[in-house]
C-alpha cells in the first residue's frame, strides 16, 4: 500500500503510542520512515525506534522552535529530497488547562495548548509541503471529537477544535499543489498522553459501553490502519476530511441498552 513512500512520523513516545503503531504498520506496507522527538522524551522515542525494523532515525523537532523546523526541512531535503506523507501526532496542554479548570485557566496555558496542538499542524505542513510538490503528498493529523464539550478536556478540546479548522484551511491552500490534509478522530487509546488527562479512565469505560462496535482502548491498530489509508494513493481524492475511528460513538446519542440486537 505504501511501497516506496517516504513518511515522517511525529509523536512517538513509546510502543503504546498511536504514532508508533502507524510507523510500524507503514513499514510493513513498504514505507521508509523517519521519526521526530526532542528533549527528555527523545531517549524514549529512540528506544521505541529500536523496536522497529528497520530501525528509523529520530530527528530533532520541537514544533514550537522555528530553528528546529528549519533544520528539519533541510535534513529531509538532504536525506530524501521529497516527502510523501507526514503524520502530526503532537498535542499538549498545561495541567492548569485541563481537569475541569476551564474558567480559571490562565491565558498563557490556553495559548500553549493552541500553539502546540493546533498551530503546529500548519508549522509541520510548512516544512514538508515544498518537498511534496513534485508528486503531491498526504498530511494526517490525530484528532479527538471537538464537536462537543468533554469532561475535564477543557482547553485541549478547544485546541482540537482549532486543529479541525486548521485542517480545512490546509486542504484549501495545499490542494492545488496536490497535497491532501485529513484528520483521524480516534476514540480513547490508553497512551502516555492519555494518562495525563484527568478522568480518562471514566471516559474509556463509558466509550466501550456506548460504542456500537467493539472498542479496545489498548489497541491503536484500527487508528493506524486508517492512517495508512489516508497516506496511501487510495485516498487520492480525499482532503479536508475528519475520519472517525471510534467504534461509532460519534454517531450514537446514548449508550445502547444491554441485550439490544
Amino acid at each position: 500500500m505504501l511501497a516506496g513512500k517516504k513518511i515522517l512520523v511525529t509523536g512517538v513516545v513509546n510502543r503504546r503510542s498511536i504514532a508508533f503503531a502507524i510507523a510500524e504498520r507503514a513499514q510493513a506496507q513498504g514505507a521508509e520512515v523517519l521519526l521526530t522527538s526532542f528533549g527528555r522524551v527523545k531517549r524514549m522515542t529512540e528506544r521505541s525506534a529500536g523496536r522497529l525494523d528497520p530501525e528509523p532515525d529520530v530527528l530533532e523537532l520541537d514544533v514550537n522552535s522555528d530553528a528546529d523546523l528549519e533544520s528539519l526541512r533541510e535534513e529531509l531535503a538532504s536525506r530524501w529530497g521529497r516527502v510523501d506523507g507526514a503524520v502530526h501526532a503532537i498535542a499538549f496542554a498545561p495541567g492548569d488547562a485541563l481537569g475541569g479548570n476551564f474558567m480559571a485557566a490562565p491565558r498563557a496555558s490556553a495559548g500553549a495548548a493552541f500553539e502546540t496542538s493546533a498551530y503546529s499542524y500548519k508549522a509541520l505542513a510548512e516544512v514538508v509541503a515544498p518537498l511534496m510538490e513534485e508528486g503531491g503528498g498526504s498530511l494526517v493529523g490525530l484528532d479527538f471529537d471537538a464537536t462537543v464539550a468533554w469532561p475535564s478536556y477543557d482547553w485541549m478540546g478547544v485546541a482540537k477544535a482549532a486543529l479541525e479548522s486548521v485542517n480545512r484551511y490546509l486542504a484549501r491552500d495545499l490542494g492545488p499543489r496536490g497535497i491532501r490534509a485529513n484528520l483521524i478522530s480516534a476514540g480513547p487509546i490508553r497512551t502516555a498522553a492519555a494518562s495525563g488527562i484527568p478522568g480518562f479512565e471514566d471516559l474509556e469505560q463509558k466509550w466501550s459501553e456506548q460504542a456500537p462496535l467493539d472498542w479496545e482502548v489498548d489497541d491503536p491498530t484500527p487508528v493506524a490502519d486508517a492512517a495508512l489509508f489516508l497516506l496511501s494513493d487510495l485516498a487520492r481524492a480525499t482532503t479536508g476530511e475528519i475520519l472517525h475511528v471510534d467504534g461509532g460513538v460519534h454517531a450514537i446519542g446514548a449508550a445502547i441498552p444491554s441485550g439490544t440486537d
